[in-house]
């Protein structure tokens, strides 16, 4: 009962959002993400936490507020992106040196882009599906269901062909493998690792694990490794590709050269970060050790 409940709450939320104006449903969800920063529950906290480790210093109520309005804003603009048009998608999304990623689709390579759980992913990957190009992703087998297939509908209605983490037709690094085979564009979030066989790495001077997966795809087939910044703008998300990347000393072993391209890819994505902390949503605990920082202001 209570997945159903999940499933339809997030069903009448894509419908009833999507015929608000859009000025009555900004102001509805940043009132949501106000009240959520003075509550300050556990995933608050965390997030607080979390920036405050970007920072190297607590990080202000201002921020933290500012984040949630972010984050609140990605979800209404997610919602809010099945009903529009293909140059609206096109138009809507801001994505510097964008001409890389056509460029590597163009020379029959493909790109592998490493993304942060910032700014708005979703119209990242729709404005690159409404340019024309081939687009393949991973993600995540939600629980319930119900509540998976709806996002599996909603990428899928934006252009996007997506992999399941488990349960598929194959190993998804195979099948992206396969994909990047055809000049597939193959986005992967890489800041948060949910496998627990992820890589070491360090950020922002502590110690945590980040998927194998974007270094793995870039030696297994030589197609480039991009990072791309991602953040807010008051008009539009926006992002910034950056790289190709450049690859480790091929005589190396593998393990190595996995790691060491890894570490490329978290210090491009803390660069990133750094430069926009409130659009950076991650409310979920990410350190194995954190570095030493005190706790957010009250």
């Amino acid at each position: 009962m209570r997945d159903r409940l999940v499933d339809l709450s997030y069903a009448g939320g894509w419908r009833l959002v999507r015929a608000m104006p859009h000025g009555a449903a900004s102001a509805l969800f940043r009132a949501g993400a106000d009240r959520a920063a003075g509550k300050r529950g556990p995933g608050v906290q965390r997030l607080a936490r979390n920036l405050s480790i970007v920072l190297g210093r607590p990080a202000p109520p201002e921020l933290v507020r500012a984040a949630m309005r972010s984050y609140a804003r990605y979800w209404l603009e997610a919602f809010r992106l099945p009903s529009q048009s293909p140059a609206q998608l096109r138009d809507g999304f801001r994505l510097h040196d964008f001409h890389k990623l056509a460029d590597a689709h163009a020379a029959g390579t493909g790109a592998i882009v490493a993304l942060p759980h910032a700014g708005n992913w979703d119209a990242a990957g729709a404005m690159v599906t409404a340019h024309g190009l081939p687009l393949t992703t991973v993600a995540e087998r939600l629980r319930p269901e119900g509540l998976y297939q709806r996002f599996l509908e909603f990428r899928e209605g934006l252009g996007m062909s997506i992999i399941p983490t488990v349960g598929g037709s194959g190993s998804p690094v195979d099948l992206l493998v396969e994909r990047l085979g055809q000049a597939h564009i193959v986005p992967l979030l890489a800041d948060r690792d949910l496998s627990a066989r992820g890589v070491e790495v360090e950020f922002f001077g502590g110690r945590t694990r980040m998927p194998a997966g974007p270094a793995l795809l870039a030696l297994r087939t030589g197609a480039p490794l991009f990072v791309v910044d991602m953040w807010y703008e008051p008009d539009a998300p926006c992002g910034r590709v950056v790289g190709p990347l450049p690859l480790p000393d091929p005589g190396a072993p593998l393990d190595v050269r996995v790691r060491l391209l890894t570490q490329q890819v978290a210090d491009g994505l803390a660069r990133g970060i750094a430069a926009n902390p409130a659009d950076w949503h991650m409310l979920q605990k990410l350190w194995l050790s954190e570095p030493s920082a005190a706790d957010p202001e009250e």
